[in-house]
């Protein structure tokens, strides 16, 4: 299993026989670099313009965008219904979390994020291997309250997405109110992280410093 940060809340999953899941894709106007090539499976959090992205040659990849169980020829995914906001959906409109079984890894991606989780949630969502959680606030939870969230999940990695950058165009918080309220954060000077499944430890922080 192979884990590319595209940039913001975008992720490619690259599988052991090279099947590609593609994660909430964005428009390059956002200010990355936008993934244009083939994709096997898509999968989208909701449904605003910076994770809603669909390139040419992706006109006709299979696309899961609803709450449920999925299964494909090589992942299965479960969505768990949630909210953009603190209000129930009344400002951003609903969110979707996605556990995505694929490799022998369990994947979660929060997407917009943008409230806590309670007890019911997190036990549906149940032992992850991998949470990307957003952290940026303004549009989704904030820094310190994602660190409570991605420690009440208790995965053996967190990777923090939906902050601001250089490339960014649009107004996030930085990830220093994250990095202050979680340890264990290793820092590499890569877009692409390869998980170990013999990992016996628990909340590491996987910070990307480098963006292609």
């Amino acid at each position: 299993m192979e884990i590319i940060w595209l940039g913001h809340a975008s992720f490619l999953l690259k599988n052991s026989i090279g099947k590609r899941l593609l994660l909430d894709p964005f428009p390059s106007d956002i200010g990355y670099s936008t993934y244009e090539d083939k994709a096997d499976l898509i999968v989208m959090s909701h449904k605003h313009f910076d994770h809603c992205y669909i390139s040419a040659a992706n006109s006709e990849t299979k696309l899961i965008d609803t709450t449920g169980y999925h299964e494909t020829d090589f992942c299965t995914l479960k969505g768990i219904p949630s909210y953009h906001d603190k209000e129930n959906g009344l400002k951003r409109g609903p969110n979707i979390i996605y556990i995505i079984d694929m490799d022998g890894f369990r994947i979660c991606h929060l997407g917009d994020l943008g409230h806590t989780l309670g007890p019911e949630t997190i036990s549906q969502i149940g032992k992850v291997d991998v949470l990307m959680v957003p952290i940026g606030g303004n549009f989704t939870i904030d820094g310190s309250e994602a660190a409570k969230v991605a420690t009440s999940i208790n995965p053996t990695y967190i990777i923090p997405m939906h902050y601001k950058t250089p490339q960014l165009t649009f107004e996030l918080e930085g990830p220093e109110k994250f990095l202050t309220s979680i340890k264990n954060v290793k820092k590499i000077d890569s877009y692409e992280f390869i998980p170990d499944k013999n990992e016996s430890s628990s909340n590491n922080v996987i910070l990307f410093s480098l963006i292609k």
